[in-house]
C-alpha cells in the first residue's frame, strides 16, 4: 500500500512539473507551426514570472499578477516579431538575445524594486498566490486507496492553472485543425509564397501566431512563480523553455504527442527530485549532480534517438519577403 501511495503521488507531482513545460510547448507549437523559430521561450516564461509576482506582492491579487504576466509575455513576443518578422532578423539569435536579456533584467529591477537580492517579496495567502482547488468529497474518497486516491490526489489538488493547461491541448488541436485560422497557420509555416499568393498576408499570421506564444508564456511564468512558487527568484525556469521546445520536437509539432513528451519529462524530472538521498540497493545513495541532470540527459537521448525522424515545417526560420 506504501509503494502505491508514492507512485499515485508521484504521478502528482509529475502533472504539476509538466505544467509549465506543456504551455510554453503549445507556445512553440503556435510559433514554430507559423514558421518563427521559438528560441524565446525560456525568455518570455522568466519576464512573466518577474511581473507577474511583482504585481501580485504589491496588489495582493494572484489575477493581477496574473494579467501582469500575460502582458508582458505578450510585449515580449511583439519586440520578437518586430525583429523576426517584421524586419527579418535572424531568429536564432533573436531569440537569444530575448532570453539573455531578461534574465539579466529581471533580477536587476528586483534587486532595484525590492532590495532582496534579486527576488520578489515572499507570496502569502490565497490572495497573492493560485493554491490548490479541492473537489468535492476529495477528503472521504482519500480514505479508499482505490479508486479514491487516485480522485483526491491526481484529479483533485491542483491549483487553476493546471486544468487550463489540460483544456489547451484539446482547444489547440481543434483551433489547428478544424478552423480556418490554424489551416492559414499551418500553410503559412509551410509554404508562405502560396499564402501570399492567395491575399492572406504571412505578416499578420505570424504576428497573430507569436503574440498566442506570448500570452500561453506569460500564463506558464505566472504558474512558476505564483502557483508552483511563492515569489520570483533569479533564473527560476531553470532551462524549462529549452525542454519544452525539446517536447515540441520529440512531440513533431503535434499538440497530443507534445502532451505525452511533457509529461515524459515531467516524470524524470519528478522522480529524479524523489531519488535524492535515496539509499537504493546495490547502488547506494546516487550523487545530486547525476539526479539533477537526469532530465537534460534523457532530453539529448531521446532528441538523438526521434529527431531525424520529426519533419519541422518547411519554412521555419526562413524570413519571408513579399515579393514586388
Amino acid at each position: 500500500m506504501e509503494t502505491y501511495t508514492l507512485i499515485v503521488l508521484l504521478l502528482a507531482a509529475t502533472i504539476r512539473v509538466a505544467t509549465p513545460l506543456l504551455l510554453a510547448a503549445l507556445a512553440g507549437m503556435f510559433s514554430e507551426r507559423s514558421g518563427v523559430i521559438a528560441l524565446g521561450l525560456e525568455g518570455m516564461m522568466l519576464g512573466a514570472a518577474f511581473t507577474s509576482a511583482s504585481v501580485a506582492a504589491v496588489s495582493g491579487s494572484a489575477w493581477l499578477g496574473l494579467g501582469a504576466g500575460v502582458a508582458t509575455g505578450m510585449a515580449l513576443a511583439l519586440l520578437l516579431a518586430f525583429a523576426c518578422v517584421t524586419h527579418r532578423g535572424n531568429q536564432v539569435v533573436a531569440g537569444m538575445a530575448l532570453n539573455i536579456m531578461v534574465a539579466g533584467l529581471g533580477p536587476a529591477l528586483a534587486l532595484a524594486w525590492f532590495d532582496l537580492g534579486g527576488q520578489t517579496p515572499q507570496l502569502e495567502g490565497p490572495g497573492q498566490r493560485f493554491l490548490a482547488l479541492t473537489w468535492p468529497w476529495a477528503a472521504a474518497a482519500d480514505k479508499v486507496p482505490f479508486p479514491g486516491r487516485l480522485y483526491s490526489q491526481l484529479l483533485s489538488g491542483h491549483n487553476l492553472i493546471v486544468y487550463l493547461a489540460a483544456v489547451l491541448v484539446p482547444l489547440s488541436a481543434w483551433l489547428l485543425y478544424r478552423t480556418r485560422f490554424g489551416l492559414r497557420l499551418r500553410a503559412v509555416g509551410e509554404n508562405p509564397s502560396a499564402v501570399d499568393t492567395a491575399g492572406i498576408s504571412v505578416t499578420r499570421l505570424r504576428y497573430q501566431a507569436v503574440l498566442i506564444s506570448g500570452v500561453l508564456c506569460g500564463v506558464a511564468g505566472t504558474y512558476l512563480s505564483t502557483a508552483a512558487s511563492a515569489g520570483f527568484v533569479r533564473d527560476m525556469t531553470a532551462g524549462k523553455g529549452y525542454l519544452a521546445l525539446a517536447a515540441l520536437i520529440f512531440g513533431k509539432w503535434k499538440p497530443y504527442p507534445t502532451l505525452g513528451a511533457c509529461l515524459l519529462f515531467a516524470f524524470t524530472d519528478a522522480l529524479a527530485t524523489r531519488l535524492q538521498g535515496v539509499d537504493l540497493p546495490l547502488v547506494g545513495v546516487i550523487p545530486v549532480q547525476f539526479i539533477l541532470a537526469l532530465p537534460y540527459v534523457l532530453t539529448v537521448l531521446l532528441l538523438a534517438g526521434f529527431v531525424g525522424t520529426a519533419v519541422p515545417p518547411a519554412a521555419i526560420g526562413v524570413p519571408y519577403a513579399k515579393e514586388k
